[in-house]
């Protein structure tokens, strides 16, 4: 198979190296900046484009779309219309999901969105955890904690998609940990936020969300997102019947109290395969694992676990957030069942 990769910033970077250490050969890369064609050709000693048509003539067999999310519907339709397999990095816009959705139901290709968290070691870690230990979960508290400058080190913020209001990188994240939030949880019947700009970031849109959610199943959690603090970490308590889980990022140790021993356990993890340069533990074994399913698709010996009708669940979820904030009130979610089946569903 023939890949391109559209896209040749931070991400577009991160997917080449995926793709190569699954051992795919025949990569190809487009970027309407030079510079990136450059680095990238030499970096991994690929053929670049600085033009989508040059790239598009090559007849690539799948395109691996590592733009911003408001260009991910263009490359993502030129791909349908080529009749070529496709994978998208999270999409948090509602403008063209239900155009992926058709795409997918008809399409006859793998088209499938990112999918990264639910990849990460300690999440599979929790899951799997939770689903042995738990009873009945009551609640939870997450906190992403994160530092937009420190994103990308190389470069200044206030010029990369994720300090543009279009694509403010708070609403991404809260994009991004929802995915993984409703993986564990389940359905969201209702939601209650704020949103707000404490920091002295030089950017035109909130760096901090506030959240409650309430899900189908009882479940209540409260989300916090923020993208002006250091360290940047995750910070995850989940309550329930027989005890309490603690993860925190930095120091990549899962805790356990268990009610009946009245006692705390630790399960030590370790930052993994980590790539120079980010200012947090990257974890890309999450990013190639997941590139791995995809690929796993195309050939046909395994589905992949999302879909683009799962990741509209979560676009409603975001819209509901927005309009409980502008409202100033609580608002109900509605959206489609999805064959995800949530941790506290899983052997309790």
């Amino acid at each position: 198979m023939k890949f391109l990769v559209i896209g040749l910033g931070s991400m577009g970077r991160r997917r080449i190296r995926c793709l190569q250490h699954l051992g795919e050969k025949d990569i190809i890369g487009f970027d309407l900046r030079k510079d990136r064609c450059q680095e990238s050709s030499s970096k991994y000693g690929i053929k670049t484009f600085a033009d989508f048509s040059g790239a598009a003539a090559e007849d690539p067999d799948v395109f691996i779309i590592s733009v911003p999310s408001n260009l991910h519907h263009g490359y993502a339709m030129e791909a349908a219309k080529r009749n070529k397999h496709f994978f998208t990095e999270s999409n948090f816009l509602p403008e063209g999901i239900d155009d992926l959705v058709a795409v997918e139901d008809k399409s006859g290709r793998v088209t499938v969105p990112s999918f990264t968290m639910p990849h990460h070691p300690f999440f599979k870690l929790m899951k799997d955890f939770a689903d042995r230990r738990f009873g009945e979960i009551y609640f939870f508290t997450y906190h992403l904690s994160s530092y937009l400058p420190s994103w990308h080190p190389w470069e200044d913020y206030r010029n990369v998609y994720y300090s543009m209001k279009e694509t403010a990188g708070s609403s991404e994240m809260v994009a991004f940990e929802l995915t993984s939030i409703v993986w564990l949880f389940g359905e969201v019947e209702e939601v209650s936020a704020f949103k707000a700009k404490r920091s002295s970031l030089q950017i035109d849109f909130a760096d901090t969300y506030q959240i409650i959610l309430k899900f189908k199943n009882g479940i209540l959690g409260h989300l916090l997102i923020e993208i002006a603090s250091r360290p940047s970490e995750r910070d995850i308590r989940v309550m329930g019947e027989k005890g309490t889980l603690h993860w925190n990022s930095e120091e990549e140790v899962l805790r356990w109290f268990d009610n009946e021993k009245q006692g705390w356990e630790e399960h030590r993890g370790n930052s993994g395969i980590v790539e120079p340069g980010y200012s947090v533990h990257t974890h890309e074994e999450m990013y190639i694992a997941e590139i791995d399913d995809f690929l796993k698709a195309i050939r046909g010996t395994k589905a992949y676990p999302y879909t683009f009708r799962m990741e509209k669940r979560i676009i409603e979820i975001l819209v509901a957030i927005e309009k409980s904030i502008s409202e100033r009130r609580v608002v109900g979610v509605k959206h489609e069942k999805s064959p995800c089946v949530p941790l506290c569903q899983r052997g309790n």
